[in-house]
C-alpha cells in the first residue's frame, strides 16, 4: 500500500490548500486501488471505489490502461464488483476515450461471446478516437465477415456518433461577468508565474483573475442556475498575448460544465465576449473546448451629423455604448436565428460565431471529435465501397476567377487536404492543411502530452517534417517545480518522437534554447505550415501560427490542422533608415504608422501580415514576425529574394548540423532529413526551379500599408501607458512613442535583453556598445541592473569564437554556469550586468522578475500588467520596449536617454539595417 499511502498523505496536504484529491495517472496506484476493492474487508475499499470510478484519468495514461484491463475482466465474469455491474464498466469504458479503453473495446467486439460482442459493438459506435491499428482491426474482422465489426463500420459510415448526438439548443441563456476593462490578456486567466501548475486544473484554476472575481462567479452561478456565465472583455479584446489552452480550461472550469462525470476538474462549453471580440488563437483554444466566443461590439466610434467620428483631444475616437454587458446582465444567445438578445430586443447579429464548423464544434463537445470523426468516417466509407455521406457541414471553398494568390493563400493551396481537385481556393475558405513542423514548449508541454494522452496518441504522425519539445520557459531557474516536472515531459515527448531540448537518455548537454528560434532555424521550406504551442510561433521562412497545447497535440497525432485562410495584409517599405536607427525601431514604426494611416484602426488584428523584407535574413527578419503577435495578427509571411533566403537556409542548415553533432537526432534521422530537405529546396531556387515564395501581382489584400523609412528619426518605444485615465489603453502595445517623448529623465529601473526578440547582431551591439561607452567615458557603470539571456547555445558558442562573449563576461558581475544553475528565483539585483542563461527570462514572468513597481526597459514582447513587473501599492510597474541600444544606454544612465546621447552612444557600431528590395517581389 506503498503509493496508495502516499496518495493519502497527498490528499490531507492538498486539504490544505483547499483542493479535491488529485486526478490518478499512476498505474500502480490504481492497481493497488483494485486490489483493495477485490478485498470485500478492506477499510479503505468505499474510497478505493470512489477513486477508481470518478477519479482515474482517461486515455493512455498508465493508469487508463489497468483501469480498462480490470473492467474487462469484470464484464467477462473474471472478477465480481458488487458496485460496477458489466453494464456500468461499459459505460465507464466509454467515457474513458481511446487507447487502452479502445483495444479492451475491440477484444470484446470482436470477442466469441456474442451477447458482449453486441454490448461492446454499442460503445464503439459512439467512440472516435481511433487510430490506424484500431482501424486495421475492425477492417481484417470486417472483410473476415465478422458481423459486429459490419455494424460498427456502417455506423462509422453513416458518421453515428455524431448525427446521434443531441442538437446545439436553439436558445442558451447567458449572465454576464466583466472580466476587466480593455484587452484581457491570457495572462489574467492564467498568470505565466503559475505555469508548473498547470497540467493539475483544480490547482491552476485558483490562480484565475483573483479570488474576489472566481467568488464573484460563484456567486452569479447561485443565483443563475439555469444560465452560463459569459466573461467578457469590456472595451477590449478577449485572450489576447498568449496561445494558452490553460487560460481556456480556466474559464471553462468556473463558468462551462463537466465534460464526463467520471473524469474531474475537465470541462468544456466556455462562453467568452469580447467588445472587439476575440483573439484569434485564443478562439481557436475556445472551439477546442466545444465554447462559444463573441464579438460583442457593444462600444461604437461617436459619430456627428455627417457621419464622421469624434475626435478627443488626443485625437482618439470617442466611443459610446450601443448596450450594455455590465456583470449581471442576462441575455439570451439564439443560435438559431443567430442573433444576441437582452429580453426581447435583438442587440447584435453573431453569426461569425455560429459557422457551420463551429456549430459542430459546440454539439461534439470540441474540435478534436470532429477532426477523428470525419477520418474515421472517411475509412468507413472507402471500406464499404460507398460515397461518403454529406454529414458534416462542407468545406467553404472561396474561389474567385481571375484573382491571383496571397503567399499564405499560396501556402493552403500546397498544403491542403480533401479540398475538390483543382480548384484554387481564396480566403475565406475553410481548409484542413497538413502540418510540417510543430513546437511545444515546456510549461505548456505537459498539458500537451495530457492532451495527446487523452485523445490516445502514442507515436508522431508521419506527416509530421520535424517537432521540437523546448526548455525554455522554466530555464532561468532549476527549482523543485521544474525538476519534478520537466525530465517527465521530455521522456514523454522524447518516446513520443520530438526532438527534445533535454535528453532523458543523457548523451547530450541539455539545451534551454528560445523555442521560437530552434523552430525558425529547422523550418527549411518557405512553403511549410508550422504550428507551435505559443503565440510567438511566427517564422520568418513559411507560415506559423501559435496555437493552445490542444491544437499542438492535435498536430502531433495527425499531422493536420483545420483553419479558415485568412486575409492578408501587405506590407512594403520606402525611403532608408537612418545610420543610428535599430530594425526593431522598424518593427515598432510599423504598427504606428499603420494605425496613423488607419485612423487608429488596427487592420492587422486577425489577419496575415505579408511583409515585404526582402533583403533581411530569417535571423533578423524574425524580430518583425515576432512582434507580430503583438500587433495582434494573425500570423505574419516574410517575402524574401531568392539570395536572402538561400543564405537564411544555409545558416539553419549549419544549425541542424550542429544539433546533430551533439547527438539530439532521434531513430528516424529527424534532423538529418531536414537538412536533406533544405539542401532540396535551395538548389530548386538555384536552378529557377521553384524561387522564393512570392504572392501574384494581382492577389487581393484586405489593406496595404506603406511604412515610411524616411519618418522614423528616432527610436520607437512600446509604453504599456500605466497611467491612461482610460483603463482600456492601457498593457496594449498600440502606443508607441518615440524616445524625446520621455525628456531624457524618466528613471529606469532595470534593462534586459533576451528572449526571442533578440538574435546574434543584438548580442554584438551590446559589446560594441560596452566597448564604445568605455572608450567614450573611461569606464562603464550601470546605474541600473542589466539582464542578458541569449536566445541559444549556438549564439552564445558564435559570440566566443568570435570574441564578442569575452567583451561581455569583462563587464558582467554574473555569469551562468550550467553546472549548478539556480535554484531560486532572483528577487533582487544590483547595479551590474548579468550574464543569464539562454532561454526567456524575465518575459516569462513564471520565474525571473523585476523587483514590484520597477520601469523595466526590455527587448522583449512583454508589457501586460503584472508579467515582467508587479505593482506596489505606490507604484504601477512597467515594462517599455525597446531596441537593444536603447536598453543598453538607459541601464548605464539609469534612465532614458536624450536622442543626443543616444546617438553618441551608438557611433559607428553595426546596428541591425534594413533596406527595401529594389526588385519586385510578386509573380
Amino acid at each position: 500500500m506503498n503509493f496508495y499511502n502516499d496518495y493519502l498523505k497527498e490528499i490531507e496536504e492538498r486539504k490544505t490548500q483547499g483542493l479535491h484529491p488529485k486526478p490518478i495517472d499512476s498505474a500502480e496506484l490504481v492497481s493497488e486501488i483494485i486490489e483493495q476493492i477485490k478485498d470485500l474487508s478492506n477499510e479503505h475499499r468505499a474510497d478505493s471505489l470512489q477513486f477508481f470510478i470518478y477519479n482515474t484519468l482517461p486515455g493512455t495514461t498508465p493508469a487508463a490502461g489497468v483501469k480498462a484491463k480490470f473492467l474487462k475482466e469484470i464484464i467477462l465474469g473474471q472478477s465480481v464488483v458488487e458496485e460496477i455491474t458489466p453494464l456500468f464498466a461499459f459505460e465507464l469504458l466509454s467515457h474513458m476515450k481511446g487507447g487502452p479503453s479502445i483495444e479492451v473495446l475491440l477484444d470484446l467486439a470482436l470477442g466469441e461471446d456474442a451477447s458482449i460482442a453486441t454490448q461492446a459493438g454499442e460503445v464503439l459506435k459512439t467512440q472516435v478516437f481511433l487510430y490506424d491499428a484500431d482501424l486495421k482491426r475492425l477492417k481484417d474482422a470486417f472483410e473476415s465477415g465478422n458481423t459486429t465489426a459490419k455494424n460498427i463500420i456502417e455506423s462509422y459510415a453513416k458518421a453515428e456518433f455524431f448525427t446521434k448526438l443531441p442538437d446545439v439548443p436553439e436558445e442558451i441563456k447567458v449572465v454576464t461577468f466583466i472580466a476587466g476593462e480593455g484587452d484581457i490578456s491570457t495572462d489574467l486567466l492564467s498568470p505565466g508565474n503559475q505555469a508548473h501548475s498547470r497540467s493539475d486544473r483544480e490547482l491552476h484554476g485558483k490562480c484565475m483573475i483573483s479570488p474576489a472575481a472566481q467568488a464573484e462567479i460563484e456567486a452569479l452561478k447561485a443565483q443563475h442556475p439555469d444560465k452560463s456565465v459569459m466573461l467578457i472583455a469590456e472595451k477590449g479584446t478577449m485572450g489576447v498575448g498568449s496561445s494558452r489552452m490553460s487560460g481556456v480550461n480556466n474559464v471553462a472550469l468556473w463558468t462551462g460544465k463537466q465534460a464526463s462525470p467520471y473524469v474531474p476538474f475537465v470541462n468544456f462549453a466556455p462562453i467568452v465576449g469580447g467588445t472587439n471580440g476575440i483573439s484569434p488563437i485564443f478562439l481557436t483554444t475556445v472551439d477546442v473546448t466545444g465554447g462559444i466566443g463573441i464579438d460583442l461590439k457593444n462600444w461604437v466610434k461617436k459619430v456627428d451629423a455627417d457621419g464622421k467620428v469624434i475626435r478627443d483631444e488626443n485625437n482618439e475616437p470617442i466611443l459610446e455604448q450601443a448596450y450594455s454587458v455590465a456583470t449581471g446582465t442576462v441575455l439570451t444567445i439564439n443560435t438559431k436565428t443567430k442573433k444576441l438578445y437582452n429580453g426581447d430586443q435583438e442587440l447584435i447579429d453573431i453569426s461569425r460565431s455560429f459557422t457551420p464548423q463551429k456549430m459542430e464544434f459546440i454539439k461534439a463537445g470540441g474540435s478534436y471529435a470532429i477532426v477523428f470523426g470525419k477520418k474515421i468516417q472517411t475509412f468507413a466509407s472507402q471500406l464499404l465501397g460507398i460515397a461518403i455521406a454529406p454529414v458534416f457541414a462542407p468545406s467553404k471553398e472561396v474561389s474567385i476567377e481571375g484573382q491571383g494568390l496571397t503567399a499564405v493563400e499560396k501556402i493552403f493551396n500546397r498544403n491542403a487536404v480533401g479540398v475538390t481537385p483543382g480548384k484554387t481556393l481564396h480566403a475565406g475558405s475553410d481548409v484542413r492543411v497538413t502540418v510540417n513542423i510543430v513546437g511545444s514548449q515546456d510549461t505548456t508541454g505537459l498539458m500537451t502530452a495530457q492532451e495527446l494522452e487523452s485523445m490516445a496518441a502514442t507515436t508522431i504522425s508521419t506527416i509530421v517534417d520535424g517537432a521540437y519539445q523546448s526548455g525554455c520557459h522554466t530555464a532561468s531557474v532549476w527549482d523543485k517545480k521544474a525538476q519534478a516536472n520537466i525530465p517527465k515531459l521530455m521522456k514523454f515527448m522524447n518516446e513520443f518522437g520530438l526532438i527534445t531540448a533535454r535528453d532523458p537518455k543523457g548523451v547530450y548537454h541539455s539545451m534551454t534554447d528560445v523555442i521560437h528560434k530552434v523552430l525558425n532555424d529547422i523550418t527549411v521550406d518557405d512553403w511549410a505550415i508550422i504550428i507551435g504551442g505559443d503565440s510567438h510561433t511566427r517564422m520568418s521562412k513559411g507560415v506559423a501560427f501559435g496555437a493552445d497545447s490542444g491544437t499542438v497535440a492535435l498536430a502531433l497525432a495527425t499531422g493536420e490542422a483545420s483553419m479558415p485562410i485568412p486575409d492578408s495584409v501587405k506590407v512594403t517599405f520606402k525611403g532608408s533608415m537612418k545610420e543610428y536607427m535599430d530594425f526593431r525601431d522598424v518593427v515598432h514604426a510599423t504598427q504606428a504608422q499603420m494605425l496613423q494611416q488607419f485612423g487608429g484602426e488596427n487592420v492587422f488584428q486577425g489577419r496575415i501580415i505579408e511583409v515585404h523584407i526582402g533583403t533581411l535574413t530569417a535571423d533578423q527578419a524574425f524580430t518583425f514576425t515576432d512582434w507580430s503577435a503583438e500587433m495582434k495578427a494573425k500570423a505574419s509571411i516574410c517575402i524574401s529574394e531568392d539570395a536572402t533566403l538561400i543564405e537564411s537556409l544555409e545558416i539553419a542548415k549549419s544549425r541542424i548540423q550542429i544539433m546533430i553533432d551533439k547527438g539530439m537526432d532521434n531513430k528516424n534521422q529527424v534532423l538529418q532529413g531536414l537538412i536533406d530537405k533544405a539542401n532540396k529546396r535551395i538548389a530548386e531556387i538555384q536552378s529557377g526551379e521553384k524561387p522564393a515564395l512570392r504572392p501574384d501581382a494581382n492577389a487581393k489584400y484586405y489593406a496595404e500599408v506603406v511604412v515610411d523609412l524616411d519618418q522614423i528619426a528616432e527610436p520607437m518605444i512600446a509604453d504599456p501607458d500605466v497611467n491612461n485615465a482610460d483603463v482600456s489603453k492601457r498593457y496594449t502595445h498600440d502606443t508607441i512613442r518615440p524616445l524625446s517623448y520621455y525628456g531624457g529623465d524618466k528613471k529606469v529601473d532595470l534593462g534586459f535583453i533576451g528572449s526571442c526578440m533578440v538574435h546574434k547582431g543584438d548580442m554584438k551591439i551590446l559589446a560594441q556598445m560596452l566597448k564604445n561607452i568605455e572608450a567614450q567615458n573611461g569606464k562603464v557603470e550601470f546605474q541600473a541592473p542589466l539582464v542578458v539571456a541569449p536566445p541559444t547555445y549556438n549564439i552564445v558558442d558564435e559570440l566566443k569564437a568570435e570574441g564578442d562573449w569575452e567583451v561581455l563576461q569583462k563587464y558582467s558581475g554574473f555569469e551562468f554556469d550550467d553546472n549548478a544553475p539556480k535554484s531560486a528565483a532572483r528577487t533582487s539585483y544590483e547595479k551590474m550586468l548579468y550574464l543569464e542563461r539562454p532561454g526567456c527570462n524575465l518575459c516569462m514572468g513564471n520565474q525571473e522578475k523585476a523587483a514590484k513597481g520597477d520601469t523595466v526597459m526590455a527587448t522583449s514582447t512583454r508589457l501586460f500588467q503584472g508579467r515582467v513587473v508587479e505593482d506596489t501599492d505606490a507604484k504601477k510597474g512597467e515594462s517599455l520596449l525597446s531596441s537593444t541600444p536603447v536598453v543598453v544606454l538607459s541601464t548605464v544612465l539609469g534612465r532614458t536617454p536624450t536622442i543626443e546621447e543616444y546617438v553618441k552612444a551608438v557611433e559607428g557600431i553595426n546596428l541591425t539595417k534594413f533596406s527595401p528590395s529594389h526588385i519586385k517581389l510578386v509573380k
